[in-house]
Order: C-alpha cells, then sequence, then structure tokens
C-alpha cells in the first residue's frame, strides 16, 4: 500500500499562509462588493440630508417661536454648514447658532420692506471685532402664505456665492413648507372650535321650551317624575354646553342621548320608541364630542315629530375589527336625497348639525370616515359612521377625553 510523503514544516507553513491570503482576499472583495451594492456616496449623503431635516421638521411644524427655533436652528447650520446660521422674526433674533449675531441689527435692517432675498458682503457687516469671521451673509424670507414670518440667515466667511444663495433659499423654502403645515393645523384647531361652539348654541329652544312644558305638566300629577325629568335636563344641558376637551367615550356620547330621548319620550309618550342595540367592547371607543347627539335630535326633530302614529329610532354600534361602525336610524318621513346635496341657505340651516359632525369626522379620522346618509321620502333615514377605535392624537385625560 503506498502512502504520500509528509510535507515538510516550512512548506506547511508556506501553504498556510497561502491559503490564508487567499481567504483574506475572497472576504475583502465579498466587503467591497457588498458596500458598493447596499451604500455608496450618493445614498449616503442622501441619508444624511434627510436624517438631519427630520431633526428640525417637528419643531418647525409647531410654528416659529423662540422655543421651536432653538430646536431646529442646530439641524438646520447641519444643513447649510458656513460658520453661523440663524432664524429671525421681523423684529428680533429666535435663534442663533456660531458666532457674528452681532450683526443681528444688521440682518433685521435688510428685512425691512422687503420680501426677497438678500445678499449681504462685508462692506454691509462692518464690526471692531478682529476675529469676527463673518464676511457676507444671505438672508431669506420665511412666509406661511401672504405674510413674512421671519427669516433664515446663512453666514458666511467669503463673499456670498451663487451656489450658497441657490442653497440657502432651497432650505428656506423647506422651512416655510413647515411653518405652512404649522398654520394649516392651526386653522384646523380653530375650526374645531368653532365647529363645537355652534354645536353647542344648537340647541333648540324648541327643545327647551317643550322639554319644560313637559316637564311642568307632570309638577302636579307626578312630582317625583317631574323631579327625576328636570335632574336629567339639567346633566343633558351641562354635557351640551360643557368645555372640556373635543373628545368624549361612547358611553359618554350615549348616556347624554338617553336623557335626551328620555325628555323627548315625557312629551311624545308612547309615540316614539327606542331601539338601542351596543356591543359593549365599544363603549371605551373615543368619538368627537356631540358627534351622535346631533344625529339623534334629527332623527326625532325631522324624521318623527312630523309623522302620524308611532316613530322608532334605532341606535347600533358594533365591534368591526379595528372599527366602530355606529348607525342613527329613524322609520320616519325621509327626504329627498337631492336636499341633501342643496347649498341654500334654508337646506344648510336644516342639516348644520349633519354637516357639522360630517366636517369634524373627516378632519379627525380622514376622509374615509364621513358620514354615510340613506334615505328617501317615505322611507326614514340611516346615518352610518365608522370610528377607528385608535387614532394618534386622540385619547382620554384625566377622565376627559382630549
Amino acid at each position: 500500500m503506498s502512502s504520500a510523503a509528509p510535507l515538510s514544516p516550512t512548506a506547511g507553513a508556506a501553504a498556510a499562509v497561502v491559503l490564508v491570503a487567499v481567504l483574506l482576499g475572497v472576504a475583502l472583495v465579498l466587503r467591497s462588493r457588498k458596500r458598493r451594492v447596499i451604500v455608496t456616496p450618493t445614498q449616503r449623503a442622501t441619508y444624511q440630508v434627510l436624517h438631519v431635516a427630520s431633526l428640525a421638521a417637528p419643531p418647525l411644524r409647531s410654528g416659529l417661536t423662540e422655543a421651536t427655533a432653538a430646536k431646529a436652528i442646530r439641524p438646520l447650520h447641519q444643513l447649510l454648514g458656513g460658520p453661523a446660521v440663524g432664524l429671525v422674526a421681523p423684529d428680533r433674533v429666535l435663534a442663533w447658532d456660531g458666532p457674528g449675531e452681532h450683526h443681528a441689527p444688521a440682518v433685521l435692517k435688510a428685512l425691512e420692506g422687503t420680501g426677497r432675498v438678500v445678499a449681504l458682503h462685508a462692506d454691509d457687516l462692518l464690526c471692531d471685532l478682529l476675529e469676527c469671521p463673518v464676511r457676507g451673509a444671505v438672508v431669506v424670507p420665511l412666509s406661511t402664505g401672504e405674510e413674512m414670518a421671519g427669516a433664515l440667515v446663512a453666514i458666511v466667511d467669503t463673499d456670498p456665492v451663487p451656489g450658497l444663495v441657490r442653497a440657502a433659499v432651497e432650505t428656506a423654502d423647506w422651512v416655510s413648507a413647515q411653518l405652512a403645515v404649522a398654520e394649516l393645523d392651526a386653522s384646523r384647531e380653530r375650526l374645531a372650535e368653532a365647529q363645537l361652539r355652534a354645536l353647542r348654541a344648537q340647541i333648540s329652544p324648541h327643545f327647551i321650551y317643550n322639554a319644560l312644558s313637559a316637564i311642568s305638566a307632570l309638577v302636579r300629577t307626578d312630582p317625583d317624575r317631574a323631579r327625576e325629568l328636570i335632574e336629567e335636563f339639567a346633566e343633558f344641558v351641562r354635557y351640551s354646553v360643557r368645555a372640556h376637551g373635543e373628545y368624549t367615550t361612547l358611553a359618554e356620547e350615549l348616556r347624554s342621548i338617553d336623557r335626551y330621548l328620555l325628555i323627548e319620550r315625557a312629551r311624545f309618550g308612547d309615540r316614539l320608541q327606542v331601539r338601542l342595540q351596543v356591543a359593549p367592547e365599544v363603549l371605551p371607543v373615543v368619538v368627537p364630542y356631540l358627534c351622535l347627539q346631533p344625529l339623534v335630535e334629527n332623527a326625532v326633530r325631522h324624521g318623527l315629530a312630523s309623522k302620524a302614529g308611532t316613530g322608532t329610532v334605532s341606535i347600533i354600534a358594533s365591534d368591526a375589527g379595528s372599527e366602530c361602525l355606529i348607525s342613527v336610524e329613524d322609520d320616519g318621513v325621509g327626504m329627498d336625497p337631492d336636499q341633501l346635496k342643496r347649498t341654500d341657505d334654508e337646506s344648510r340651516n336644516a342639516h348644520v348639525g349633519l354637516t357639522n359632525v360630517d366636517d369634524r369626522l373627516r378632519s379627525v379620522f380622514g376622509p374615509g370616515c364621513g358620514l354615510v346618509v340613506e334615505t328617501a321620502p317615505g322611507a326614514g333615514t340611516k346615518v352610518s359612521m365608522r370610528v377607528p377605535k385608535f387614532q394618534p392624537g386622540v385619547r382620554v385625560v384625566s377622565g376627559w377625553a382630549s
């Protein structure tokens, strides 16, 4: 039986060195290929710019104040580079990162009476400080629409060049876009507050008069019942005009509706029937304040009040996975669907509650969560909505939804 001759120690060491070199070469090739495929200089630069911009965006979307400017100024400085960057209001400095803030008066003066980009040169920024690196500045106005909110200031240690001016303008346009989003959010909040005030003011004088008349009729015949209705009426009014938060739970909204229907049934008697079908698991769902009550009031006032005989109002809330499905239905006189589309003052006033609730639902939960109305003359009316069980920014705080 033949056998191979053993390798000498020198030959074995040489073979091991060659093997290690080959493995290292393969590893380096694979590593370099991996780097070339996954991370290029362009990709790395793009990521860096987007990352820095994402740091500046949240504070700017809260508006331009000293507090928000202080949080955004460092990322903006990273985006533009240069010795310093400033954010100024028309009359004062909001934040400054880097040297040269003593030139702010010259910057603010250049900003006066102009909505254009201003390039300041060394002759415009004279000072007595020998160590001052400032040799120029680019001042770009910031706006949220027609009004100037302030300006972005890019400080340079050379004369301003076209490339810097262009970079400063592009950055300022991006900052203005964030401020416009902040203004839009503020406008939405003001609109929501106005809509709530309108709903609170919409308690029908006829309902108040009829409720008090029904209660007064029971004072002599059934004083205990009259006392109960007075307490329920007081709680109903308290809930309807409360000033705590934009949201409430479905349970709270249904509790107020129950008080309203209790008072109306004292007036209509057996003519008004109520069917309530609510899944227990959806009771904690947070909904816009006064989003159901106007629908029930419309069902009673427009659907049943003018109907001969008995009428039924059905309120259904069911669990649909990540959503809660809610509907308010009556078997009253109904209406022509085209009447809902009319924009004249009479139609708008008659359905201001529906329009208000629809606008608020879409604003809070998105365009796919508005009201769906099904109606026809003589066929009653059904109003439905979809409410997410969870929505960022919609939550209950200290017992109230806000």
